[in-house]
């Protein structure tokens, strides 16, 4: 499904203020669990809820700007705000495992218990029912916007499911089987599994960054839907990227020396036109080269021809 970018971009300031509204009845549901407990399990899971408010907060500036239209400073738009947002996400998910790990070490060597079961599991129920109603939220706004950011805070709150889960298991163990070590245990397994989260998070907004090339079946979907143009002998030159919920693609084609350039731009015209149709928000350059061209010998990123590379299944 297409959505117009005005609506996108709705959806994705939707889902972010969804985010900041559920981290900040956490962070006052945790504060006052983790008072009562002593858990370093649900103290980590307290420190992931106010870092994930800071960083849905982040996430409200990245998708506002990335939805702010091309200027004279910016021509192709501001799409990569997302993955700046993304990547400072990233960083504030490894500082909260970095002080969880530390203070769930801590309490390991110096020992100690938790207290008021009830309570802290009553509100870890809470939060598992809130933070799951956010997720759907999520999922449904991902697949129609593609946010990196909004994917970013979605990882957020996948650990954050998790970790409810930890500090039920933590608080079962400690105060019902007498298993002490239980608390520090998953403190540190929640740590470790929030450094994980960060990693999937960064490599996906640095990818965005670095102007990374599309996925291989992605790129060879479009090549198959341009090959289908009879029109086009070669297609080399292929340069893909994606910034924000924006592709950019551009790819230079053979045509006959002595064609107008009335006949080459409408032949152009139709192959952007069912290019666009099956990539939607997508930015498109085609340069025409005259047959037997030849831009850059001996350089295959540039030469090779990716109807070839079909043919030959590679």
């Amino acid at each position: 499904m297409t959505e117009p970018f005005e609506h996108r971009a709705g959806l994705a300031r939707s889902a972010a203020i969804a985010s900041i509204a559920v981290a900040v009845f956490l962070v006052v549901l945790k504060f006052w669990a983790s008072v009562q407990t002593s858990s370093t399990a649900m103290l980590g899971s307290l420190a992931d809820s106010a870092l994930d408010l800071i960083a849905s907060i982040a996430t409200l500036i990245g998708v506002w700007i990335a939805a702010q239209p091309a200027d004279d400073n910016h021509r192709f738009g501001h799409g990569k705000a997302e993955s700046l947002s993304a990547m400072f996400q990233v960083m504030l998910i490894a500082l909260s495992a970095a002080g969880i790990g530390f203070r769930a070490v801590a309490k390991l060597i110096e020992g100690g218990r938790t207290e008021a079961a009830v309570e802290g599991i009553s509100v870890s129920v809470i939060a598992i029912a809130a933070t799951i109603a956010l997720l759907a939220w999520q999922r449904y706004v991902i697949r129609r916007t593609r946010s990196v950011a909004i994917s970013a805070d979605h990882v957020h709150y996948q650990s954050d499911l998790l970790l409810n889960v930890a500090v039920i298991a933590a608080l079962v163990l400690d105060q019902y089987a007498g298993f002490a070590q239980a608390d520090p245990i998953f403190g540190l397994g929640i740590a470790a599994w929030l450094m994980w989260g960060a990693w999937r998070a960064a490599s996906e907004a640095i990818d965005h960054l670095m102007d990374r090339e599309w996925p291989e079946e992605k790129r060879q979907q479009f090549v198959e839907i341009a090959a289908k143009h009879p029109e086009l002998s070669n297609l080399h030159d292929l340069r893909t990227r994606t910034s924000g919920t924006h592709d950019f693609v551009q790819f230079h084609v053979d045509m006959p020396a002595d064609m107008t350039v009335e006949q080459a731009h409408d032949i152009i015209e139709r192959v952007e036109a069912d290019l666009c149709s099956h990539f939607p928000h997508m930015e498109l350059l085609i340069h025409i080269d005259p047959e037997g061209h030849v831009d850059e010998p001996g350089n295959p990123l540039v030469e090779e021809n990716e109807f070839d590379k079909l043919e030959r299944g590679t």
